[in-house]
């Protein structure tokens, strides 16, 4: 973590602290409730498949601009800020022939109902 990071944290105030918590809870209540119709979801593990080892990072994803090294894979960020169990496997290779990956996530407590269904997704792949 860059020391700016940590410099930003620290300066947060309070009520900012308390404005992030009631964010995150509002995020593990709509988990709860998707789980409620759904035993697991899929997302992908980055918004973009690997790029040049020259670059930070990428700084555009599909006319977006990314202002830290973060963005370009922020899409791990709800399911771990939260707490979900999440499984991280292999989806193939885009058509650059660079591979890409997928988290699957599901309610707390259920490790081994993921641990399942990465072994049958696994399985089912050549």
């Amino acid at each position: 973590m860059s020391l700016n990071k940590i410099e930003r944290g620290r300066a947060l105030t309070l009520s900012q602290v308390q404005a992030a918590s009631v964010v995150r809870s509002r995020w593990v209540a709509k988990a709860a409730k998707l789980f409620e119709t759904f035993d697991a979801f899929v997302l992908p593990t980055a918004q973009c498949y690997p790029f040049s080892v020259a670059w930070d990072w990428p700084k555009e994803i599909g006319g977006v601009q990314m202002d830290t090294y973060h963005r370009w894979m922020e899409v791990v960020v709800p399911v771990s800020l939260i707490g979900l169990p999440c499984l991280a496997l292999p989806a193939g290779l885009g058509v650059n022939g660079l591979p890409m990956g997928l988290q699957i996530a599901g309610p707390r407590g259920a490790d081994l109902p993921l641990l399942q269904l990465g072994q049958a997704w696994h399985q089912m792949r050549p």
